[in-house]
Order: structure tokens, then sequence, then C-alpha cells
């Protein structure tokens, strides 16, 4: 499990390259753990952020993937985000 989210992390980390995303998010997929990314890039951790997303498995690997928009994917109840949404716009702006 954990080399899932170490690889998730380091894909997250390309995206966030450059991007220049100065808040903090996390990413908490079910039975995983979950990820945090901020100004110093995306590593596996359960710290506090600003905003929590919440998704499965199934759904994290989509939008990381690029095959599931993350604003269709709360529209569609397979998303849920707790906390700041000005944060979780700006970062599915950087994942789109």
């Amino acid at each position: 499990m954990s080399d899932t989210l170490e690889q998730a992390a380091a894909e997250l980390n390309e995206k966030l390259s450059g991007a220049g995303f100065d808040s903090t998010a996390k990413f908490a997929i079910a039975d995983m753990g979950a990820i945090v990314l901020d100004g110093s890039g995306a590593r596996v951790s359960d710290e506090e952020a600003d905003v929590t997303l919440s998704a499965d498995a199934d759904t994290f690997q989509q939008i990381l993937s690029g095959e599931l928009n993350p604003t269709g994917a709360f529209m569609s109840g397979k998303l849920t985000i707790d906390g700041d949404m000005g944060v979780a716009m700006k970062l599915a702006s950087v994942l789109a």
C-alpha cells in the first residue's frame, strides 16, 4: 500500500512542479492513507491541511491519471471536500 502512495506522491510532485501551489491540501485515500501537498511538494503524511479531499483508491487514481476531472468527481459524489473550497479549486486547476 505505501508503495502505491509513494508512487502517487511522486506523480503529484511532477504535476505540482512550477505550479506555485502555496497552500496545504491532503488527499485522504480510503483504506490506504493520505498524501499532503504544499509549496514544497507532495509526501505521504497525515498532517493537518487547509483542505482535505477524500476518495476511494479508484477515484483517486482516475483523478491522478487525468481520466476523471476533480470537479466532476466532486459533483458526482465520488470526492468529498472538507475545509477551504478555494484551496480545493486551486488544486483542481493544478491537477487538470
